[in-house]
């Protein structure tokens, strides 16, 4: 059995604006214990994304002595964002994020929803469960 990106997605996804400071985005991942989190630009019918993760903090923030609570996230979002889908196996999307070189990725549905998180910390995690062989 091929285990899917969706059998280890994190949910569900966490979206957030891109006029959040940096300071509350900063706080809902702490809170929860992750890494990343989806910001929203749906404007009208048309559904996108972007994504800030702690390495956009580190170095966007930290690294160059920013204020968090003054810099909005649409502000050093990644965005356009790559995202998988849900049927994937998780072979597919390690060496997916492995071309891109990229840790997190959200997962979207077929009407392009955000319907969940997956990162390579849940592929390890997946790794370490059922062994690599199992996953493709």
């Amino acid at each position: 059995m091929a285990y899917t990106v969706r059998d280890y997605m994190s949910k569900p996804v966490i979206v957030i604006d891109p006029e959040t400071p940096v300071s509350s985005a900063l706080s809902i991942m702490r809170r929860r214990g992750i890494h990343s989190l989806v910001v929203d630009l749906t404007e009208g019918a048309r559904i996108a994304y972007g994504i800030i993760t702690t390495t956009d903090i580190r170095d966007k923030i930290a690294a160059q002595k920013r204020d968090p609570a003054a810099t909005m996230v649409g502000e050093i979002m990644t965005t356009p964002v790559f995202t998988a889908s849900p049927r994937w196996t998780l072979q597919q999307c390690a060496e997916r994020m492995h071309e891109l070189g990229i840790h997190h990725m959200p997962v979207l549905d077929d009407d392009g929803a955000a319907i969940g998180m997956i990162s390579a910390t849940d592929i390890f995690s997946a790794v370490e469960e059922a062994g690599w062989e199992s996953l493709g």
